[in-house]
Formats: C-alpha cells, sequence, structure tokens
C-alpha cells in the first residue's frame, strides 16, 4: 500500500475528517496519514484502542515512536497516560494494551537503525525551556543526529521568522491554531513539509504542537 509514501511531497491533513480503518486485533482501529508498505510498513497513524483492547506481541523492526494523545496506553513496562512521548528502537518488543482506551499518534519503521535510545517523557511534568523568540516554549523530547523531536507552545500573537528545513519538518497540532503563509492548521491537522522546505509561522490564537525535524531525506 501507498499512501502520501513520497516524502518529496508536502502533505497537509485534518486527520479528525478521516475515516477509521480496522488493524488485524479486534478493539484497534487506525486513521492513517501516510504508509509504504504492507501490514508491516513505514506508517505514521493516529491509532485507536477500545478499552480492553490487546494487540498480540510484536517486534518492531525499524522502531516505534509514540506520543498518547488521549487515554493511558499500556504494555508490560508500564503505563503511559495522555502526554507520554515514548521510542521503542528497532528490534524492540512488546505486548500493548490499554485498559481504559487511548488515543495515539504511532509512527512505525522510520527510525535509524543506531538510534537504540528507549524514550519515555511525561511531557506534562517535564519543564519547558525558553524558545528562539519571545511566546515560543519548547520541550526537547529526543535527537539522534539530523532528526530532533520536541513540543512548542505558541503563546496568542507569536510569530517566528522564515526559516528553511534541512531534512524536512513534521508537525501534529495538539491544541488551539497554528499558521503560515499556506493556512490555518486548527488542533488534529497533521503537516509533512519536505526537504528543503521553508515558510514563516505564527499562532494568532496560541497552539501547542508536536514537531519533528530532519528525518525527511533517509526514511
Amino acid at each position: 500500500m501507498e499512501l502520501h509514501a513520497d516524502l518529496a511531497q508536502r502533505v497537509v491533513l485534518d486527520t479528525t475528517a478521516l475515516p477509521w480503518s480496522p488493524s488485524p486485533m479486534a478493539g484497534v482501529e487506525r486513521r492513517m496519514l501516510d504508509r509504504l508498505g504492507g501490514e508491516v510498513a513505514r506508517a505514521t497513524s493516529i491509532v485507536r484502542y477500545a478499552a480492553g483492547s490487546r494487540f498480540e506481541r510484536h517486534s518492531h523492526g525499524g522502531g516505534e515512536e509514540i506520543l498518547v494523545l488521549e487515554g493511558t496506553f499500556s504494555d508490560e513496562q508500564g503505563n503511559y497516560p495522555t502526554g507520554t512521548y515514548l521510542r521503542n528502537p528497532a528490534g524492540s518488543a512488546h505486548a500493548p494494551f490499554s485498559e481504559q482506551g487511548c488515543t495515539l499518534l504511532v509512527k512505525l519503521h522510520q527510525m535509524q537503525p543506531l538510534d537504540q535510545q528507549t524514550v519515555v517523557v511525561d511531557t506534562l511534568s517535564s519543564d519547558w525551556l525558553p524558545g528562539l523568540v519571545a511566546g515560543l516554549q519548547v520541550l526537547p523530547l529526543h535527537a539522534f543526529g539530523s532528526e530532533h523531536v520536541a513540543l512548542v507552545r505558541w503563546s496568542p500573537g507569536t510569530r517566528f521568522q522564515a526559516h528553511g528545513h534541512p531534512g524536512g519538518e513534521e508537525i501534529f497540532v495538539l491544541d488551539g491554531v497554528f499558521q503560515d503563509e499556506q493556512g490555518n492548521y486548527p488542533a488534529g491537522s497533521w503537516l509533512r513539509n519536505p526537504h528543503a522546505s521553508s515558510h514563516r509561522p505564527w499562532s494568532e490564537a496560541g497552539c501547542t504542537i508536536w514537531v519533528k525535524t530532519g528525518h525527511l531525506l533517509t526514511h
């Protein structure tokens, strides 16, 4: 299956308007954002676990990256409530489940093989750092090589200078409305800006975004 598989193309999706598709496990559904491959694929998805649903134990040949959007996600290593950021490196395995139900942003088979760090960040209790301009706060989540992942909080009226993205940029809007010269992106929007793209972003109302940069050249 190929869905928005060309990483050189810009993609903007309102994920809240996408249909839910069944997964191989009952009670687990997904909204597919990009995908290259079959059931094992390079993929970015919104995944929803119904209360009490479980996924069979499986390995992640290319790693797994998760942001818990709602509810509590669990596996044999622990429970991960709303706001938790997870990275399970290539070669890891687990049997995930959710007792109360949850919704996740999930990226599969997109990690560099040498990036073997397991990451668990409770973003709701972490300290934010000042951003590069007034009105921005940043919560770094992970960095490896050219790849950087963070949450960025924009106060109302904040504007950022025009800048480029070597290696591209991917954004998921968690709350508020993110903006640039190409449009307005409310909560639930997913953007993928390719290598060497540029823009001048701002937020009139304020917003919080998950943002990943420098990763769209090799995956």
